[in-house]
């Protein structure tokens, strides 16, 4: 499952433009500010505003993110090559996510700063690693299938769509025709689900999306459940894998289940002292996408998934602070 043998990207991904702001806080404080534990909510300025004016202390950090982001950043790391769709305002959010996106060694073109307000989402960290999202999209609502990049998508070897674009009027418009013109090019597909609320509301959307032919879906176990109506783990992948060639589903610190041809793999979960599980999806997904991508089995993209989840787990933040590029041999023995 390689793709396109000379393709200028391995992968190239559409989703939102977040600058990612973390902030560690109690439950007690998500409890006063009413804030839903452990999902992700859209917010409008006001609110962002509102939370602001309510943490006491300085975040403990700020980078460039978003879903898809993140991911490819993860896929950088490994040593490939990516390519990120978005929008980002004219303030200097856009320019501080532009310039730290590029240092991570991911391309973003020159058409996607456009005048408003750059997407922030905030995260809030309790003591238990969990995370709790609060994301006002700004300008990154604006995307529309006209922002797609068709010599882009041609000239890689995958197309990754976020399932957070589900919440923009013109998302997944977007989402259908970057799949279009994939289909066109010979580009493999990927959709990642992103979060159960989001596809709670957007199921039959979602559906539809999938019936019209997917490569590669990526998603937790909760939102494996919510689209499948199952209320069991693997009975929901199993329903899953019968929606695409290849599906990815993550079980938190039990590792992942693969499906391929109706063959289940699991990968057990590296053994990890969990501070944050931001982004933790997204870097799994970045691990399966280097390996499908450099000629690797899906069992052994798994593990690169499983490694460079568990390694973003252990710290504070979305992203890893080293290169993969290398590794890949040693961690594949680490067994």
């Amino acid at each position: 499952m390689q793709g396109h043998q000379n393709a200028a990207y391995d992968a190239c991904g559409v989703g939102h433009a977040l600058v990612d702001i973390q902030y560690a806080v109690d439950t007690e404080f998500l409890e006063k500010m009413g804030l839903a534990k452990g999902l992700m909510t859209l917010v409008d300025e006001q609110r962002q505003k509102e939370l602001s004016l309510a943490l006491a202390q300085p975040p403990l950090a700020c980078c460039s993110g978003g879903s898809a982001a993140n991911t490819l950043i993860g896929v950088a790391a490994f040593g490939g090559r990516a390519h990120l769709t978005c929008l980002v305002g004219d303030d200097r959010w856009g320019e501080f996510f532009r310039r730290d996106l590029q240092a991570a060694g991911v391309h973003c073109s020159d058409s996607a700063r456009v005048a408003g307000i750059t997407g922030q989402c905030t995260v809030f960290i309790t003591p238990d690693a969990d995370r709790t999202m609060n994301t006002c999209l700004g300008v990154g609502c604006r995307l529309t299938p006209d922002h797609l990049e068709p010599s882009v998508i041609e000239n890689s070897r995958l197309l990754y769509l976020e399932g957070y674009l589900a919440g923009c009027d013109n998302g997944l418009a977007t989402c259908r025709e970057g799949l279009r013109l994939a289909r066109q090019h010979g580009t493999l597909v990927a959709l990642t689900l992103s979060d159960p609320s989001v596809v709670e509301a957007a199921r039959r959307e979602f559906v539809a999306l999938v019936d019209a032919g997917l490569d590669l879906i990526f998603c937790n176990e909760h939102e494996a459940m919510v689209l499948t109506g199952r209320n069991e783990r693997r009975a929901a992948g199993r329903d899953m894998s019968r929606l695409a060639p290849i599906v990815c589903m993550t079980c938190g610190a039990d590792g992942a289940l693969l499906y391929q041809q109706g063959e289940e793999i699991a990968v057990p979960g590296e053994p990890v002292e969990a501070v944050d599980s931001t982004g933790a999806g997204d870097m799994f997904a970045a691990g399966v996408i280097y390996g499908l991508t450099h000629g690797y089995t899906l069992a052994q993209s798994g593990r690169l998934g499983a490694y460079a989840a568990a390694q973003v787990v252990a710290q504070i933040g979305s992203r890893l602070g080293r290169s993969l590029a290398g590794q890949i041999d040693s961690i594949l023995h680490v067994r």
